[in-house]
């Protein structure tokens, strides 16, 4: 039975999308005008609801028993545009190019395959970090890199992407919701957490370099879940890339909301679970 429910979930979370994206397609393939988006915004927050209504009938008015929560982009966002870190701290060090030329020249090595193995984020990451600075700025110098490595481990990097969130996660985990976060990103997220004091708020934290697996492979949801100690389908992962945190979490039997799409706030996301915050 419960083998059942947990397909039957899934097949729906996949309909639920797919009907939803489907209206969107028709929309703009139509050229619609103003009224067109107006009642395909309707269409699909109706369809949000009755998927909503479906996990409630099957769950209770708590619909997730675990939140799943992306950290770069959705939890925590840089405080500065990267190649102003960048080209702030190089400039000692004799790095010459623009802002411009280092978000082109970063944008450029962090898409190519990172060749020295299946993962770009192994331990400290270091190697691969080495590699995207001086790909983006042209320099190689070892105390330039090691400075800022060091600095994207402070809090002064970093801040919160809402300013609730203490106070939404409490609510959440007061309701018996579990929460981790789910990351590709190296070892230093641990002590970022913590200097953002936000590491207490989860009871696991999924780092793909103590994982050996990165987004949108579903092994990184499926151990999260295991910590957690839920099923994949008992729970929802919440992140603003669509490829790594959809598709991946989707893959793991999970369900999932894109951060600043199907949900723009974490008492959004509270309110879809069923916490009153």
């Amino acid at each position: 039975m419960e083998a059942a429910r947990a397909k039957l979930t899934r097949v729906l979370s996949r309909i639920f999308i797919n009907n939803v994206n489907d209206k969107a397609q028709r929309v703009m393939r139509s050229g619609s005008s103003f009224d067109g988006l107006a009642k395909y915004s309707t269409s699909a927050a109706a369809v949000v609801k009755d998927y909503e209504d479906y996990r409630k009938s099957l769950y209770g008015d708590i619909t997730h028993k675990a939140l799943l929560v992306d950290a770069v982009g959705t939890l925590v966002a840089p405080s500065q545009p990267m190649a102003q870190i960048y080209k702030q701290m190089g400039e000692k060090y004799g790095v010459e190019y623009s802002e411009d030329e280092i978000l082109r020249r970063y944008r450029w090595a962090y898409g190519q395959p990172w060749g020295r193995s299946r993962l770009r984020y192994v331990n400290d990451g270091r190697p691969f970090w080495q590699y995207i600075v001086s790909s983006s700025t042209g320099c190689s110098d070892t105390q330039y890199f090691e400075e800022l490595y060091n600095y994207y481990t402070t809090e002064k990097a970093w801040h919160l992407c809402d300013p609730d969130a203490e106070k939404v996660f409490e609510a959440i985990k007061k309701a018996g919701v579990k929460l981790a976060v789910v990351s590709n990103f190296d070892t230093r997220l641990r002590p970022l957490l913590r200097a953002l004091n936000c590491d207490h708020w989860f009871d696991v934290v999924a780092v793909s370099a103590e994982v050996a697996a990165e987004k949108p492979n579903p092994t990184i949801f499926l151990k999260a879940c295991e910590l957690l100690k839920v099923k994949p389908e008992d729970a929802v992962h919440v992140g603003d890339d669509r490829r790594n945190d959809i598709w991946g979490a989707r893959d793991a039997g999970c369900d999932a909301w894109l951060w600043g799409s199907d949900v723009h706030s974490f008492k959004e996301v509270a309110r879809r679970i069923g916490v009153h915050v």
